[in-house]
């Protein structure tokens, strides 16, 4: 049995999400596809600690951020009811992108139930082609790396 806590310290964001019934399949466990699911919404609550802009307005003139790649490792199959606790954080920074990494543990199981990167490219729609990493998000995600957001 794992403890959560301290499994996640290193990790700046948190996110609970409750499993859904619907969420399981024939087999009688969550579908693989919903763990992505669940990675995507803890990237988003990273983007949103940091207001960074999820939808890019044209006046805003920031470049995007989007998925270029994605793996998950699946370790114990999770079933209703139950409470998925995620933890999220930015492994690497290059010039045009970042690799986040995220544990995912149930709840009631008390131990982790996959493992999932992504490497997430600063895009310019205007000019349809990868941007640098802009200041004002490098700065959040070291700042936020350095100094975890309280629980």
């Amino acid at each position: 049995m794992a403890d959560i806590s301290k499994e996640l310290k290193s990790f700046p964001i948190k996110v609970d999400i409750d499993v859904q019934w619907g969420e399981m399949d024939a087999a009688g466990h969550v579908s693989n596809v919903i763990y992505l699911r669940w990675f995507e919404h803890a990237r988003v609550a990273y983007l949103d600690h940091l207001n960074y802009p999820i939808v890019m307005e044209e006046e805003e003139g920031l470049p995007g951020v989007i998925l270029a790649k994605q793996d998950c490792k699946y370790l114990f199959p999770v079933s209703y009811p139950d409470t998925i606790v995620l933890g999220i954080r930015v492994s690497e920074m290059q010039e045009d992108r970042f690799t986040m990494h995220c544990k995912m543990f149930s709840r009631r199981h008390k131990r982790p139930v996959a493992i999932a990167n992504a490497v997430m490219v600063t895009y310019d729609y205007r000019q349809r082609r990868k941007a640098p990493v802009p200041e004002r998000l490098s700065r959040g995600i070291h700042s936020l790396e350095k100094h975890p957001a309280p629980n």
